[in-house]
């Protein structure tokens, strides 16, 4: 057997030995995707990262790069798409001309009806916000409506400081909007707004800001060790004066009432907004088989096809393209400054409150939904046991999806095109 029919049959071989030949640094930035795909899975497994996202985003991120082979999918030579999906295809009305080349597309490429139907239009944010929402208990934003929101405002300053910084380097306003809204850590707002403003860096904001978000989960416990001693770790929180149980019908209202006043105010992105408090009605309705279905099947399935999307998105010509390397540093500052704002928040709350407020809570603004409300009682409990700031944290978690919705819808109105 002949070499070269070797290299047609092993031909991620050859497409690896010519980049060598011709375009090192991709070759070199396709080894170091392969690795990082690997070292994800690695991290979700042990727990460090979001397995349920970096499984199978680590996965499909390693996959595309050992298997990478660029070719136009109607005209089968050197175009943009991959063995996976074309980005293309399903985000522009222009980018087919007739149902035939949306089958031949469909037919050829392995996760293309998943994102062409549920990806480049925001469905999947949809359903995954649907889910959240099921998950979700308004009753701690209730109990503390003032203290929740004040940190969840307070928790957007990444948002606000990364989007002139945004210009700075050169990116449109709308541009600017879509990367600086990964400061609200809230994923599926990052693909609604992308796609709505900035569609055409719609899939490295996805992918930057998803894969950020799952290094949230690691490294923002060092952003509270850093700024919060252990002494004002091991605060406990004081008891609400007037404790009542909220029912499920104070809840259900607050849910309807909010969520038909937020699409009125933010119709751009209601859409969004209809999804999450879907989930919370259906929650306090007590269906149970309604119930089920968002928690279960569409929460995790939606989750899954999400995660394994973004990692075959996160090719090397995507993430080596000029115009993404800055995206890099601007999402990872956007996220440090809203932690950073969060926890000023605490403070400022444990100085009102003369010292029975824990800053650790102000991290969970940040709207990672229950992440960061998981990482600050985490943190919390391994310098105090009994100081269970789990409640205070939900409060503000929720209170953080909503500010971003809020946010989003803002940019949305003020700079779609």
């Amino acid at each position: 057997m002949t070499w070269d029919a070797i290299a047609n049959i092993f031909q991620g071989v050859t497409t690896l030995a010519d980049a060598f030949s011709h375009n090192p640094k991709m070759a070199i930035a396709r080894i170091l995707l392969i690795l990082l795909g690997l070292l994800l899975v690695y991290l979700g497994k042990k727990g460090i990262l979001e397995a349920l996202l970096m499984i199978p985003m680590g996965l499909g991120m390693a996959t595309v790069n050992a298997a990478i082979m660029f070719f136009d999918p109607l005209n089968l030579h050197g175009g943009t798409g991959t063995l996976f999906v074309e980005a293309q295809a399903g985000a522009t009305a222009d980018a087919v001309k007739n149902a035939a080349e949306v089958m031949t597309i469909l037919q050829i490429d392995w996760l293309q009806p998943i994102y062409t139907f549920t990806f480049s239009n925001g469905l999947i944010a949809c359903l995954v916000f649907m889910g959240i929402g099921a998950l979700l208990d308004v009753g701690y934003v209730m109990a503390r409506p003032f203290q929740s929101m004040f940190i969840a405002v307070c928790a957007e300053l990444g948002t606000i400081i990364t989007f002139p910084i945004s210009q700075w380097f050169g990116y449109t306003p709308q541009q600017a909007a879509a990367i600086s809204i990964v400061g609200g850590a809230d994923g599926p707002m990052v693909l609604f707004t992308s796609l709505r403003l900035a569609p055409e860096l719609f899939v490295p904001i996805a992918v930057i800001a998803y894969l950020y978000l799952g290094f949230a989960y690691g490294g923002y416990p060092y952003l509270i060790k850093f700024m919060v001693p252990k002494k004002l770790l091991a605060i406990k929180p004081a008891p609400p004066k007037k404790k009542r149980n909220i029912t499920s019908g104070e809840k259900m209202l607050f849910a309807v009432v909010a969520c038909v006043l937020l699409s009125f105010l933010l119709p751009v992105a209601a859409p969004l907004i209809l999804s999450l408090f879907f989930g919370v009605v259906i929650r306090e309705s007590g269906i149970k088989e309604f119930i089920d279905l968002l928690q279960g099947p569409i929460l995790y399935v939606s989750t899954m096809f999400l995660g394994l999307l973004l990692g075959v998105l996160c090719d090397a010509n995507t993430i080596m393209d000029p115009k993404v390397l800055p995206l890099l540093l601007l999402g990872i500052l956007s996220l440090l400054i809203s932690g950073i704002g969060g926890i000023l928040a605490g403070y400022i709350l444990y100085f009102v409150t003369r010292g029975k407020f824990n800053p650790a809570i102000g991290i969970a603004g940040v709207s990672c939904v229950p992440t960061t409300s998981k990482v600050a009682q985490k943190v919390v409990s391994k310098v105090n046991r009994g100081a269970i700031i789990l409640p205070d944290a939900l409060g503000a978690n929720v209170s953080g999806v909503i500010t971003t919705a809020i946010i989003a819808g803002i940019f949305c109105s003020l700079l779609a095109k």
